[in-house]
């Protein structure tokens, strides 16, 4: 099969290099890719929030499968248009991810369908939204309603941070579109956790767990991030939270968008809120998360794809994971400043010279190639992933590649894995 990949992340090279392995994938594309991506696969430069463009290029590729990655190109049609064009493809339609591109309407079919979550109130203005941050009082969360890129969300634990996000989001800091309305939220005490679904518009089939690291400072201190770091499976989500979740939240979220006329078909990623042994929903993501996706494809593997074939061709209830009893860790290596601002152009040395095998990847996430070196281009530049027999040995693997990796200009967090393990943080360099 000729495959094509969206994106140009972290989570596309792990979507890439694990769909790479399956047997049925002949050809593969990755639009537009990056500079690690470009090693191991095709590139095209083309504009993946383009219906239009991505159906054509489609065509002219004679694509058989396409795998859209990131947000952006879902909530714009992208993947409806690919339909209308008779070109199969995983990704939910643009009504059904709403999920993730409107906080309000995911708040709605909570309340709909009674899945827990936390109490909420939207404002087209800023006015009203002050009035009920000074009614309410602190501490709260503050979301800008559309996509952010993942940076709209502000947890204030006094009432000033939360007043100066609501200037944030209604002057445009999150973009023009996020900025139109504002979610305040109740603030939810409790540990947080990912679990991942496919979705078939029917049927649910788990397919993994995960913890990510979204503060940019050891301890989960400093502003929010993209996420520092991932690891898999998430001890807290135990079978048995697991089935509560499926019950109380992401069955009656599937079953309200079928009943809508607008079924979810793709993967629901369901951030999770847990205190004494009880789930809420804090979102929903309609994409893999970024870096959970790196830790979650070095444990799938190549199932991944005969996994995404059938839920799109509606067979999820024939299916089943299938799982090594293992652990995977992925930590993010991004450039000094993030997610402030910082430069770009900087190389990086030693990636040719790690190692890439079933058990350990350095995926890539901004990078370029620039005269035969590849050099930082963005925020989170590098996902360096290891798996292991148990969560300490992956942990120590992936940092046993970091020490490999010559780049001053690049920093890390040092205790990715911290909720799970405990103790002190391995050992690294600055």
């Amino acid at each position: 099969m000729n495959i094509l990949v969206l994106g140009s992340g972290g989570r596309e090279h792990a979507l890439a290099w694990a769909i790479k392995q399956n047997p049925k994938c002949d050809r593969l594309i990755v639009a537009p890719g990056n500079a690690g991506i470009a090693q191991m696969s095709e590139t095209a430069d083309i504009d993946i929030t383009d219906g239009g463009v991505v159906a054509n290029f489609a065509e002219e590729n004679t694509i058989d499968f396409v795998v859209i990655g990131p947000e952006a190109p879902l909530a714009a049609g992208v993947a409806d248009r690919l339909r209308d064009a008779g070109v199969p493809v995983f990704g939910p339609t643009a009504a059904a991810a709403q999920l993730e591109a409107s906080k309000a309407f995911t708040k709605e079919i909570c309340d709909a369908c009674g899945a827990p979550t936390a109490r909420w109130a939207r404002f087209d203005n800023a006015e009203a939204a002050r009035a009920h941050i000074f009614e309410t009082g602190a501490p709260i969360v503050v979301k800008a309603d559309g996509l952010a890129a993942g940076k709209g969300v502000v947890v204030a634990m006094d009432e000033a941070t939360a007043l100066a996000a609501i200037d944030d989001i209604f002057a445009g800091a999150f973009g023009a579109e996020a900025g139109a309305s504002v979610v305040i939220e109740e603030f939810m005490e409790g540990e947080e956790a990912s679990f991942f679904v496919l979705c078939d518009g029917e049927t649910v089939l788990p397919i993994g767990t995960a913890q990510d690291h979204k503060r940019v400072g050891e301890g989960d201190t400093g502003p929010n991030t993209g996420g520092m770091g991932a690891y898999s499976p998430a001890p807290i989500l135990t079978p048995e939270l697991q089935e509560q979740v499926l019950a109380r939240i992401i069955r009656p979220t599937v079953s309200e968008m079928a009943r809508r006329g607008t079924p979810f078909q793709g993967v629901l990623y369901a951030g999770l809120m847990i205190q004494d042994g009880v789930a809420r929903l804090v979102e929903y993501n309609v994409r893999f998360g970024d870096p959970e996706c790196q830790a979650l494809m070095l444990r799938l593997g190549a199932q991944v794809f005969d996994l995404m074939l059938a839920c799109t061709e509606g067979r999820l209830a024939e299916c089943a994971v299938n799982w090594a009893d293992d652990h995977a860790i992925c930590v993010v290596m991004a450039a000094r400043g993030y997610p402030g601002s910082y430069d770009k152009g900087s190389v990086i040395r030693g990636l040719d010279q790690l190692l890439e095998d079933s058990r350990h990847m350095t995926f890539h996430a901004g990078t370029a190639e620039r005269g035969g070196e590849i050099v930082a281009a963005g925020g989170r530049v590098l996902g360096v992933t290891a798996r292991g027999a148990s969560l300490s040995e992956a942990r120590e693997e992936a940092y046993a590649m970091i020490a490999g990796i010559d780049w001053p200009e690049g920093f890390y967090r040092r205790d990715i894995g911290w909720r799970a393990l405990g103790g002190p943080t391995p050992p690294g360099k600055d």
